[in-house]
């Protein structure tokens, strides 16, 4: 075989192995850990086959153990694409340019929070006109990165008091979840929480919620929360196109099985626009920059 033959074999081998590389390489997404992570493993494991299908490259979920964690994911390439929270979104997207939200879940276009109540810790067994009530108990966050588990609850408690919770609280803690802050609002290990409502009333379809120890006091207006979001520079590595197919194969997601594993009924688009209040509340706050 001549020179020039032989150049031109090993040319076609680097391009199939080039072929073969591109092919193999992984989207690999996550997901902050806002409810029980074993279930969370499990959901999302099938959420990735359904992205797998869709897009036609391999398609993996990292866990994560908390907030902070997932947003460094982000930031350091090892996830291209995240469920987030509102805050978490957009601390993520601030740290990596050309980053952008693509879909929101139907529900987070006017996502709340509900502040519930210990009945037997507190005398509060119904609704209050405001935040006024709360002074003097103990109160649970959840997840000190979580927009309806901290951002907007501290918000509203800031807006309400005119200083921070701690001293308006006898003592504050965070749950690290919504699960977790139904559970120790539950057991009266704090008398007050703030959480999430999709969580909650996940969690009373299910039964894990006494609704004659633990009531829903305030709720607050809404705002818009999870989404997803694709990390810059993904194109140059999946090829052009490939943020608009994934965020199709996302708002056309109409598996029962697959949105709950958010929950939501369905996906709607997304733009960072839409979270430009989230992050002018966390500077108000003092939680972002």
């Amino acid at each position: 075989m001549n020179t020039g033959k032989k150049a031109f074999v090993v040319l076609l081998l680097l391009l199939g192995a080039w072929s073969v590389n591109a092919r193999a390489e992984a989207l690999v997404f996550t997901a902050i850990p806002d409810q029980d992570e074993s279930q969370l493993q499990i959901r999302f494991s099938k959420v990735a086959t359904y992205l797998q299908q869709n897009l036609g490259v391999k398609v993996r979920y990292l866990p994560v153990k908390s907030y902070a964690a997932a947003i460094t994911a982000f930031k350091n390439n090892q996830v291209q694409l995240a469920w987030f929270g509102g805050l978490s979104g957009v601390r993520a997207r601030m740290r990596v340019q050309g980053s952008e939200a693509i879909a929101q879940g139907y529900e987070d276009q006017f996502f709340k929070t509900y502040f519930i109540a210990n009945v037997e810790q507190t005398a509060l067994s119904a609704p209050v006109a405001d935040l006024s009530a709360l002074k003097g108990f103990t109160f649970t966050f959840g997840s000190k990165g979580s927009t309806s588990g901290r951002l907007m609850p501290e918000f509203y408690l800031r807006k309400q008091y005119g200083v921070a919770p701690q001293e308006v609280f006898k003592r504050v803690g965070f749950s690290g979840d919504h699960s977790r802050t139904i559970a120790l609002v539950q057991s009266g290990a704090f008398q007050v929480g703030a959480v999430n409502y999709k969580v909650w009333e996940n969690a009373v379809q299910q039964g894990l919620v006494d609704e004659a120890m633990v009531k829903i006091i305030w709720e607050t207006p809404t705002y818009s929360d999870y989404q997803w979001s694709i990390r810059g520079g993904t194109e140059q590595r999946f090829g052009t196109g490939f943020k608009q197919k994934v965020k199709t194969a996302l708002l056309t997601m109409d598996d029962p099985e697959l949105l709950r594993a958010f929950p939501r009924q369905s996906f709607v688009s997304a733009t960072n626009a839409d979270y430009e209040e989230i992050k002018q509340v966390a500077k108000s706050v003092g939680l972002i920059d």
